[in-house]
């Protein structure tokens, strides 16, 4: 291989994506750089400027004029952070999540139409070559915290929720095969028939793999939601992997109008308990017994959403 195979090929797929004139491509008033900040926001809703800039490898100056543009636009609000006053917090506003929510679809939408032209037989090889191509140039190092981001489940997710809980328990706890029959009940419940406005899985995806998920669901109690399936794969531990999908999912049962959070749990899953404390979940019950081969405590745990907003 030499340079002019990696500029070539540089040439080809910034074609392919549209790069060189992103916004008009996705009929968007925004660049791809701009549409990567808004990216970037959507899925770190507690990021400041600095964040931003060693994400993106952007030039301050030119990551601030993108900001500028963002606040006369209305599509982010900048405070003082909590973390270091030193820093201002960029989050987006309602009106940036709408623009952020229709990038992101007209995205998947500019992809979907592109996978298309690939005959079925081809993807497997075409996403094997488009890992190999991360792995390498990433140097197989370990996923940093930065990045992790959260996003909807695509092709394939639920499957891997499904999988990875059943490898990942029976690895470290032992349970056996009734877990994966119940994760596999609670996914195919949720593929089978969900409300798209008041339910929602995501996926924590680091360098292309993904590495976490969580749920949020009805519940039977009238205005309860209920928080399923957290998991965080071992490779990702000690990222706030976990921390960021059940914050996610308590801000989105919080703006949806639920009124409670609730969880059930086992008391062997300290690191999970852990999370759900630091969140503000109170525990309200706990009962022992014998469930996927093993003697467990279950414990239910609940959130009032109208009394611990942020």
């Amino acid at each position: 291989m030499t340079v002019q195979d990696i500029r070539s090929f540089n040439r080809f797929y910034t074609n392919v994506i549209g790069a060189l004139d992103y916004g008009r491509h996705l009929y968007a008033p925004y660049t791809l750089t701009e549409s990567r900040v808004l990216y970037e926001l959507a899925h770190a809703p507690r990021t400041d400027a600095a964040d931003l800039r060693a994400e993106l490898s952007l030039d301050a100056g030119y990551l601030s004029r993108i900001l500028a543009k963002f606040e006369r636009d209305g599509l982010i609000e900048r405070t003082r952070s909590t973390r270091d006053p030193r820093r201002r917090s960029v989050t987006l506003t309602a009106r940036g999540r709408d623009a952020a929510d229709l990038l992101d679809e007209r995205s998947r939408e500019s992809v979907g139409s592109l996978l298309a032209t690939v005959p079925a037989r081809d993807r497997p090889r075409l996403a094997e070559a488009m890992r190999t191509i991360r792995t390498i140039l990433a140097d197989r190092r370990a996923p940093r915290r930065e990045d992790v981001v959260l996003r909807e489940p695509g092709p394939g997710d639920l499957g891997w929720i499904v999988q990875r809980n059943a490898a990942v328990y029976a690895a470290e706890h032992g349970w056996n095969a009734d877990y994966e029959g119940l994760v596999a009940r609670i996914v195919a419940d949720f593929a089978e028939d969900h409300d798209p406005h008041l339910e929602r899985v995501w996926i924590a995806e680091a360098d292309g793999a993904a590495v976490g998920c969580v749920m949020c669901v009805r519940d039977e109690a009238p205005g309860a939601a209920r928080l399923r399936l957290l998991l965080v794969d071992p490779a990702a531990r000690g990222l706030g992997v976990g921390d960021r999908l059940v914050r996610a999912c308590v801000d989105f049962a919080r703006g949806v109008g639920y009124r409670e959070l609730l969880l059930w749990t086992n008391d062997v899953l300290s690191a999970a308990r852990h999370i759900y404390q630091r969140q503000g979940f109170v525990l309200v019950a706990e009962k022992p017994h014998r469930s996927f081969g093993v003697d467990l405590i279950g414990q239910d745990w609940r959130l009032d959403l109208h009394g611990t907003a942020q």
